[in-house]
């Protein structure tokens, strides 16, 4: 088994072109390739989805993501919950699937713990209600300032950040695992790592938080994460990607 890591493609999947990502040649649907987050394949939860869903369904390999806070979570649940490799998945297309939150997954031999979500950075000027009566005007009051707003179960979901029933299930796995995996896949990073290089710039929360008790509880080769629209290694063992794809030897 192949396996390969990559950052939010926000529904975007040209680095997936067989002249980019170029090692697909030699791929079957028995090789993986992962990405931390902000997949946006499934955004509008209708046909408009399809192009891009079924030229991914296309590719030698097969596609896996956790959630990242650029996500439909209405859409997404939608899709019925079965077992894979040793965890939960939703099933987009045969080859496309949703890794839930608070999985351990068995690939190639090694365990992947994985817990998607992440606070959304372009907020700061509200969310709106699509039923508020006066809806039309803030959001062209809101659009005149280009002001960083979004509009609930349009383009903001409160799921963006995991459910306590999430996290519950996220301590019974890795209690049944001891504790100690090999791979950990997130969106966000723990709270002490995103200070080391976000400089102030980023506000930590429950999600980030708990990946500091993650961080400090669980013995891990790596940990691999997106969301902050880089490619940097920190500390020799978080590596946070955006556009790079990296093999990862198993």
């Amino acid at each position: 088994m192949e396996l390969y890591i990559t950052g939010d493609t926000h529904g975007d999947f040209r680095r997936f072109q067989p002249e980019i990502f170029y090692e697909q040649a030699a791929l079957t649907k028995e090789d993986v390739t992962l990405v931390c987050g902000d997949f946006g394949g499934v955004w509008h939860g209708d046909e408009r989805d399809g192009e891009g869903l079924d030229w991914l369904e296309q590719r030698p390999f097969t596609t896996a993501f956790v959630t990242g806070n650029h996500e439909n979570y209405d859409a997404l649940r939608k899709y019925p919950l079965e077992e894979w490799n040793g965890g939960n998945i939703r099933r987009i297309r045969p080859s496309v699937i949703l890794l839930e939150r608070g999985q351990i997954f068995n690939l190639g031999g090694k365990r992947f713990f994985t817990m998607g979500g992440a606070s959304s950075h372009d907020i700061q000027d509200g969310i709106l209600e699509p039923d508020d009566p006066h809806f039309q005007q803030k959001e062209q009051e809101l659009e005149d300032r280009n002001a960083m707003y979004r509009v609930n179960h349009l383009s903001w979901w409160a799921e963006e950040l995991p459910s306590e029933e999430e996290y519950q299930t996220a301590r019974t796995s890795l209690d049944r695992a001891g504790w100690e995996v090999d791979y950990i896949v997130t969106h966000c990073c723990p709270t002490s790592i995103q200070n080391i290089f976000g400089g102030g710039l980023y506000q930590g929360d429950k999600l980030t938080d708990f990946f500091d008790e993650l961080r400090q509880r669980c013995q891990f080769r790596y940990w691999f994460f997106g969301h902050y629209h880089e490619n940097m290694v920190i500390e020799k063992k978080y590596a946070m990607l955006y556009e790079q794809i990296i093999r990862l030897k198993l």
